[in-house]
């Protein structure tokens, strides 16, 4: 079975980042296609996939080969490497990618500055040309890039199949949950009739949990806010008695508790408990009215 599919893998400089994104008419593409380490590069495999390309890939990158000598090693040893479809980029963003001559059509790759595009049985080449302006011209953390190409590349036609499943997996070293990993971002859809647009909701969702609030969207609770507070706590259950307008210690500690349950807690805490985050307050009156 053949991942017919159209794939970006890329290194942002400033992030000290590096990710993949994919989309096909495949269950769970990213679960095979999409391969990243922290420091070492990221890397696409495809088409007649061998999963090798990825793992072993990743260990060669990560003894300092570049992606351009990893590439013309894994290709080199493979018999089947006119099936073939691959995109890498190392860890100084050199990028590079290779496009077999039995890959079905419309098939091919565009290399840019950081990033490499590829990608089979496309609607055509527009599909890449679209996916590589996209990329270049799209701001906001390399997760939302990614996710603008495949966008892009997806509304010019994307996969001629159809839809079925799209990822986005982004690393950077110690950008993980805890601190101890380099797993910053892993998002699938893997079985959906619009996987890109489900895509689209997670990683805003992901920005909600896991990004760091920013200093000019933190607000300060005064007197009418915490009378807005106080009456959704006690809508959702939180809390009893009186509804004032005092920020309070009881309604501080019934709020952290709401915190907790929405796991807002990179947005609010207690150890500055007079202002609330503009994201998180968005958040909750969205969720709760």
């Amino acid at each position: 079975m053949q991942i017919h599919t159209f794939s970006i893998v890329a290194y942002d400089p400033h992030e000290q980042a590096w990710g993949v994104g994919v989309a096909s008419k495949f269950l769970a593409a990213a679960s095979v296609v999409s391969w990243a380490r922290g420091g070492v590069g990221a890397i696409a495999t495809q088409a007649l996939a061998k999963v090798s390309y990825g793992s072993h890939g990743l260990d060669l990158l990560g003894q300092g080969k570049s992606a351009s000598e990893v590439l013309e090693h894994v290709l080199a040893a493979d018999d089947g490497r006119a099936h073939r479809q691959v995109g890498m980029v190392d860890r100084n963003g050199e990028a590079v990618a290779y496009t077999g001559s039995a890959c079905h059509d419309w098939a091919g790759h565009i290399v840019g500055e950081g990033f490499a595009c590829q990608g089979n049985i496309l609607a055509g080449e527009m599909v890449l040309h679209d996916m590589a302006d996209a990329y270049r011209s799209a701001g906001g953390e390399l997760a939302d890039r990614l996710w603008h190409a495949l966008h892009a590349a997806d509304t010019a036609g994307g996969d001629r199949r159809g839809k079925q499943s799209a990822g986005v997996l982004v690393v950077r070293p110690n950008g993980g949950y805890g601190g101890d990993n380099d797993r910053y971002l892993d998002l699938r859809v893997d079985d959906d009739p619009d996987p890109i647009g489900k895509l689209a909701n997670l990683i805003e969702a992901h920005h909600l949990f896991f990004g760091t609030p920013k200093p000019e969207d933190s607000l300060p609770i005064d007197a009418t806010l915490a009378l807005e507070l106080q009456q959704l706590l006690h809508r959702v259950g939180m809390l009893t008695g009186e509804i004032t307008d005092q920020w309070d210690e009881r309604a501080q500690t019934a709020f952290w508790g709401l915190v907790g349950v929405e796991n807002l807690e990179e947005r609010w805490n207690l150890d500055r408990p007079d202002q609330i985050d503009r994201v998180a307050l968005s958040y909750l009156r969205k969720r709760f009215g």
